[in-house]
């Protein structure tokens, strides 16, 4: 094999592991774009979430309250301790529907985690499978 011979085969081996190399950068970009876009898709599912608890607090403090309240005094309980206690009701429901929508909303549920995994293992299949990252 002349050095003209090993040139061509090692620029081309190395063009070879760099069009690889490229490809699955792009394939991870790729995975990552989608992991990102399905989270945020959940993200806006909890956001509707949160929009729901606001709206079914507002009716039921408006509709129901007025009930409930005119309901516990004729059963004798005073009208202000009547409506103290409905308050507190619809307002546990509301903190409930908010805690649930504001847990699916935290950073670390949208970050792609997936694909930070491919890219740890492909680091470490490039690297000979030594833990670089």
């Amino acid at each position: 094999m002349t050095d003209q011979t090993r040139t061509e085969s090692t620029g081309s081996l190395f063009s070879d592991a760099i069009k690889q190399i490229s490809t699955l950068v792009r394939g991870e970009v790729d995975l990552a774009r989608a992991e990102v876009d399905q989270n945020l898709r959940r993200a806006a599912a909890a956001l509707g979430m949160l929009v729901a608890a606001v709206v079914i607090a507002l009716t039921a403090l408006n509709v129901l309250s007025a009930a409930v309240v005119s309901g516990l005094t004729e059963a004798g309980l005073d009208a202000g301790w009547a409506a103290l206690i409905l308050g507190v009701v619809l307002g546990v429901i509301a903190a409930i529907l908010v805690s649930k929508g504001t847990s699916d909303l935290k950073l670390s549920s949208l970050a792609p985690t997936r694909t930070a995994e491919n890219i740890k293992r492909d680091t470490r299949t490039l690297t000979g499978g030594k833990d670089h990252v």
